[in-house]
């Protein structure tokens, strides 16, 4: 199973691992809360719409 975006990118964008499951986890919990308070269903999890916004260079990386 291929990790997609590739760890390689997303360290990129992060210095370390540890950072970057820290910044992943802070704003999966902002779109779920986000998604939630509006009462809209995601279609992707949260977690997983954060790797790819991180990918993207959408959100800031500091916490």
């Amino acid at each position: 199973m291929m990790l997609y975006p590739p760890m390689k990118d997303l360290l990129s964008k992060v210095p370390s691992r540890y950072e970057l499951v820290n910044v992943v986890a802070c704003r999966a919990r902002q779109i779920a809360g986000e998604a939630e308070e509006n009462s809209t269903p995601l279609q992707d999890k949260p977690v997983s719409i954060a790797i790819r916004e991180i990918a993207a260079g959408q959100t800031e990386t500091e916490i």
